[in-house]
């Protein structure tokens, strides 16, 4: 029984604390926040869940290009649109870079949480359905091990 409760006490000191996950969910944002000179939208905070034996999952959203949006916007032409999406296809490999790299500093930063536990990044794109979205992802997310963040090894990637 004694060994039960030590085992117990153990697996808490581990997980990370809430003020450790909003240090991360904090630094998520400064990262994508300057990503670029001009706007890269964060739409919301970056939220970060802990979950025991299987690691922390961090969620953000975000525009890869100012749109025009509302009921008060201009139509936008044929070509803005065209240049929009360009600029948007342009900006992911930029973006999934920078995701890599939150990885990893979130593996450091979260030093209590165990080795074989899990760092998960999902970056949800805003897209208009209106607009020409083709090879650009709704969703992009990277996960991989603290072991293999902190070895940097580079995080399995799925796009939908």
């Amino acid at each position: 029984m004694k060994r039960l409760i030590g085992l117990v006490c153990l697996a808490a000191l581990a997980a990370p604390d809430r003020a450790a996950l909003q240090t991360v969910e904090k630094m998520v944002d400064r990262r994508i926040e300057t990503l670029f000179d001009d706007p890269f939208l964060l739409l919301g905070m970056t939220r970060g869940v802990y979950v025991e034996g299987v690691g922390v999952v961090l969620s953000a959203e975000v525009g890869l290009a100012v749109t025009a949006a509302g009921p008060f916007s201009t139509r936008q032409s044929k070509e803005d649109l065209a240049r929009l999406r360009q600029k948007r296809l342009e900006r992911l490999p930029v973006l999934r870079a920078s995701m890599q790299e939150i990885l990893q500093r979130t593996a450091v930063m979260l030093e209590t949480m165990p080795a074989q536990e899990n760092v998960v990044l999902g970056v949800t794109i805003f897209r208009k359905s209106n607009e020409d979205n083709t090879g650009l992802p709704g969703q992009i997310v990277m996960r991989a091990t603290r072991q293999d963040l902190l070895d940097k090894k580079s995080a399995q990637v799925s796009e939908f």
